[in-house]
């Protein structure tokens, strides 16, 4: 199973899933969006498994820095796909995406749960 793990860095959460996944044996391939980029076709994959809503960090600095004007534009997946590529900081971190599935953010749980069995 080939498993991605798209953030940046420096996020606190991207580094605590880091190092859950190296803690824990699980190999995947590390995506810095900001210096490898995005494009629509990964974001779509994303949207295949988890909304929009979950996707855009609506709680972050870079949403809360963005105009009010923006903001209230997104109001579809079409609209949040475009801010995403444009600003790909928005988007929750880290995003854990294997064959069947994507995952948003990191919790002890939620991965222990999905790497049962594997």
């Amino acid at each position: 199973m080939a498993i991605t793990l798209y953030g940046i860095p420096n996020c606190d959460t991207v580094k605590k899933a880091r190092t859950w996944l190296d803690q824990n044996g699980v190999s995947y391939t590390f995506h810095d969006f900001k210096k490898a980029g995005l494009n629509a076709d990964i974001v779509h994959s994303w949207l295949k498994y988890v909304p929009w809503e979950t996707l855009v960090n609506r709680k972050g600095t870079t949403w809360r820095g963005l105009p009010e004007e923006r903001k209230a534009a997104i109001i579809d997946a079409r609209s949040a796909v475009a801010l995403m590529l444009e600003t790909p900081s928005v988007i929750k971190r880290p995003v854990l995406v294997d064959d069947k599935s994507a995952h948003v953010g990191f919790s002890d749980a939620l991965y222990q749960q999905h790497f049962a069995g594997s």
